[in-house]
């Protein structure tokens, strides 16, 4: 079993009752799985506001990982929706690393409010490229400004939310390859995706769209989709494909967690979704020789390492 890129610990105290006859229980967290960097960078800006004394509102969750926010809460975060951000005036408030729409500056300027701007330098530049795609005329007999328009993510999704400000709320969204069939195919398609999505999925609507497009329209597809999380997909493959048992710790509103716990799940069917230490089914450690914590790009490393130790003292 390779160790060099995961962190390993193995019990033989374990053993009995748990492991199998060759060796103690293997634990193995994923040294892939963890904060991105954009992620990380929003906390890290949050920490050192905090740490001034500061009082700092956040706009949002600051991740999808409900420990993770709470920890934060008690250092003194604030978290706030945008019907309250509309009431604050003369604070700072920290943009999380998903984006925001062009209006919560607006209203951050009458409002007199500090920004602590934490958006993903990857999510700023797809920002701007929508921005400048719904800007630019197309090839329509009109020639109309941002036409077309159509981005592959979760609707809803504050991501998504501030993609689709980009375009004056006029950008289609569509969640799923089956519902790429909607698409009026006689105007022309520009193609984004949110960054955190499926990058098969994707390019399954590409191919879809590519087959049934009107020869008078203009399609064009820009793949917007980060790779430091779409080169996790092979990653925790491999990594869940040489254990017995995998649990994929995650807060259940990730967009990104729910791909990658999918993608465990069907090369593993021995995989769990837990949001915590506190959720792990002792009867799934019963019979198995090696188990595989795993988790999103919202899921802090302190909390995998937690629900190793729990199994520890199950």
């Amino acid at each position: 079993m390779k160790t060099n890129d995961a962190s390993t610990i193995q019990h033989p105290s374990l053993r009995e009752g748990l492991g199998g006859p060759s060796g103690g229980l293997i634990i193995e967290i994923d040294n892939g799985s963890g904060f991105c960097f954009g992620v990380t960078t929003a906390i890290k800006k949050a920490e050192e506001e905090l740490a001034k004394g500061s009082v700092l509102y956040c706009l949002g969750d600051i991740v999808h990982n409900g420990m993770e926010c709470e920890r934060l809460k008690q250092m003194g975060l604030i978290t706030i929706n945008h019907d309250e951000m509309a009431r604050l005036h003369n604070v700072k408030v920290l943009l999380r690393a998903h984006g925001e729409p062009p209006e919560t500056y607006e209203l951050a300027r009458r409002n007199n409010i500090e920004i602590i701007d934490a958006t993903c330098p990857v999510v700023l530049k797809l920002q701007k490229r929508i921005k400048e795609q719904y800007e630019t005329p197309n090839s329509s007999p009109k020639g109309e400004a941002g036409r077309g328009l159509v981005i592959f993510g979760k609707k809803g999704h504050a991501e998504v939310l501030g993609l689709v400000g980009q375009t004056q709320g006029t950008a289609i969204v569509i969640e799923s390859y089956d519902e790429v069939k909607k698409l009026d195919f006689t105007r022309d398609i520009y193609l984004y995706s949110q960054t955190t999505k499926s990058l098969d999925e994707f390019h399954r609507i590409i191919e879809y769209i590519q087959q049934h497009i009107s020869p008078s329209a203009t399609f064009k597809s820009f793949d917007t989709i980060c790779r430091s999380v779409a080169n996790r997909m092979p990653n925790i493959s491999q990594f869940a494909a040489r254990h017995d048992l995998i649990l994929f710790v995650c807060g259940r509103k990730s967009s990104n967690g729910k791909v990658l716990y999918n993608e465990c799940r069907r090369v593993n069917p021995n995989t769990h979704l837990v949001e915590g230490p506190d959720e792990i089914d002792p009867s799934w450690l019963q019979g198995v020789d090696s188990i595989g914590i795993c988790g999103a790009t919202s899921t802090p490393k302190w909390l995998m390492e937690q629900c190793r130790d729990a199994i520890q003292h199950i």
